[in-house]
């Protein structure tokens, strides 16, 4: 049976596409890659394991991102497209790091998210 975590991790990435659809030229460049990864951070990260293939897919979101928002209009759609696309295939890849690597930690069982060491997708760790 899968944690209640995965349900968590699953809204975090659709957030998180959402906001990289969302992104354009006017928007702070600044601050998308952490509003890309805000609900990760805030709602699975502090609650799995550490895991050096989850925090690797972390990172290149925030890569992607900041190329997403380095990305000049000016340099046309496809262009634009195709930097965006790179950033919603990285969210895809950090949801299922989560889901295939991740382990619920203390944190996240005392919260009911699953029992410690349990897979977020289910079974012990």
């Amino acid at each position: 049976m899968d944690a209640k975590l995965a349900e968590i991790v699953r809204a975090a990435a659709a957030q998180a596409r959402r906001r990289a659809r969302a992104f354009d030229a006017s928007s702070s460049k600044d601050a998308l890659p952490w509003a890309v990864i805000e609900a990760f951070d805030d709602d699975v990260r502090g609650h799995v394991e550490r895991d050096r293939r989850i925090e690797e897919e972390r990172d290149r979101v925030l890569i992607a991102a900041v190329n997403v928002a380095e990305t000049p209009p000016e340099d046309g759609e496809e262009a634009v497209g195709a930097v965006r696309d790179a950033l919603i295939d990285a969210i895809d890849y950090l949801e299922q790091a989560v889901l295939r690597f991740g382990s619920v930690n203390r944190q996240g069982a005392k919260l009911g998210y699953g029992e410690v060491g349990q897979r977020v997708t289910g079974g012990k760790g």
